[in-house]
């Protein structure tokens, strides 16, 4: 008797913060790239409608109340099981068809995180001083590491359980991507990049 083989669990996570203009076709993007997949978006003391707008668009809608994205994700973290986890910025700025080929790469090579390495698709996507950071801080960490790292502070991830279980649930002080980035590193994940299209934002959604 042969037993059919389950098709792994994937949990898309949306961390938000004031992302009621952007959410709603987030959420409708991944759902349309990963049709099996659980849709989570919670909501971090927002002052607009994000987690109505993320609700109607079949988001489950959960809320932390302790302010910062390393807050909101190491709480989803914890809350929520699954096989594969990618997690996105809520603000329609990542190409969620992209998320499809980045599990497809994660269960196949049996990685622990994938980072989708930015590639602008306009110029006004980027703010010079965040690229200034990045550049800064990427460099950093490929020397400590001795590592090849492209692009230290995307938010485009997609984890394995194993990777989000066994994440600090106390930061360091570092952003969030930083220290998601190092985490793997420490632990000598086997990790990949994959370069995924990155837009500007929807028109009035302000960056945080």
């Amino acid at each position: 008797e042969t037993r059919a083989i389950a098709e792994p669990s994937i949990a898309v996570l949306l961390p938000c913060y004031n992302e009621a203009i952007a959410i709603g076709s987030t959420v409708e993007a991944f759902r349309h790239a990963l049709p099996t997949a659980r849709i989570y978006v919670y909501d971090n003391n927002s002052s607009d409608d994000t987690a109505e707008v993320a609700r109607r668009a079949g988001a489950i809608v959960g809320r932390e109340r302790a302010q910062g994205k390393g807050a909101v994700v190491r709480r989803m973290f914890a809350d929520i099981d699954a096989d594969v986890y990618v997690l996105c910025d809520g603000d329609d700025t990542y190409d969620a068809n992209a998320a499809t080929q980045l599990v497809e790469r994660l269960l196949a090579d049996r990685l622990d995180m994938i980072t989708g390495v930015r590639k602008e698709t306009d110029v006004a996507a980027y703010r010079p001083g965040h690229r200034f950071g990045n550049r800064l801080l990427t460099g950093l960490v490929r020397w400590v590491f001795n590592a090849h790292v492209a692009d230290m502070l995307s938010g485009y991830r997609v984890l394995s359980r194993r990777f989000v279980k066994s994440f600090p649930t106390q930061t360091t002080g570092f952003g969030l991507e930083t220290e998601m980035t190092v985490h793997g590193l420490q632990l000598l994940m086997p990790t990949d990049e994959i370069v995924t299209a990155y837009k500007e934002r929807p028109p009035n959604s302000m960056s945080k």
